[in-house]
């Protein structure tokens, strides 16, 4: 994983502009790397649910090294992950944005950067969790609350950034966003910007800065940098070339 580690806050929601790669995950194997926006909560010891969306390229699911559009979730006390439509829980209910529809176009190294508009939100009434998509928040569908163990009520953390996984995603690691490291910047690096958070009075706030800790856990294959908060929010580059280099 590169990027932002959000801790101990109350979290209904998270919204974020994400910028769109396509990284090279190798053919033979089941590895996935993804672009990600994630809430989760859990008990300190064990694991958490976790709810996320973003894109991901992912031959495993897809068969193709397209990057697509997915949302995914965690249930710790079943020890389960899924993605889409892969296993009941999702309720999709517009098709306008389809669930691992590609992506395109995709940002090009040191020239246009394309991005993505995400938004995951607790609705006060109905308590459950939705995904919207695009500049105008179009919703898309939702997590019903009774779904989790943790998570009914709110999340006590997030991530932004990038993440890998999969069985040689440790030992034959793919490329993460653009495949190249975060220090290179603006049209080089992927980055994640306008960070925002949903507070317990369901507004978007800026993260506290605080809480929110950048970083990376392979800083040989890929890392974070330029995180700060500007105009363009709370912001970080992240990425890198894992092994393919």
């Amino acid at each position: 994983m590169a990027g932002i580690r959000y801790l101990l806050d109350d979290v209904y929601g998270t919204r974020a502009t994400i910028s769109i790669h396509e990284p090279r995950v190798k053919t033979n194997n089941k590895d996935d790397s993804a672009s990600w926006i994630q809430i989760n909560r859990g008990p300190k010891f064990g694991l958490a649910d976790g709810i996320g969306t973003g894109s991901a390229v992912s031959l495993s699911s897809s068969g193709d090294s397209f990057t697509k559009f997915h949302v995914g979730w965690q249930l710790g006390a079943l020890n389960q992950t899924c993605e889409d439509h892969n296993c009941p829980g999702f309720m999709q209910v517009s098709h306008n944005v389809g669930l691992g529809g590609r992506i395109h176009p995709v940002s090009i190294y040191n020239g246009p950067q394309y991005v993505i508009n995400v938004l995951i939100f607790k609705d006060p009434k109905s308590k459950n969790w939705w995904v919207a998509y695009g500049e105008n928040n179009t919703p898309i569908g939702y997590w019903p609350s009774s779904l989790f163990t943790y998570l009914k009520d709110r999340g006590d953390s997030a991530y932004w950034g990038g993440y890998v996984q999969g069985p040689t995603a440790s030992s034959d690691s793919p490329q993460m966003g653009s495949g190249h490291f975060a220090s290179e910047g603006y049209k080089k690096a992927a980055f994640i910007k306008n960070i925002q958070i949903v507070d317990g009075n369901n507004k978007l706030v800026t993260p506290n800065n605080n809480k929110a800790n950048p970083g990376s856990s392979v800083l040989s294959k890929y890392t974070s940098d330029g995180y700060g908060v500007d105009n363009h929010g709370l912001h970080v580059y992240y990425g890198g070339p894992g092994d393919l280099v």
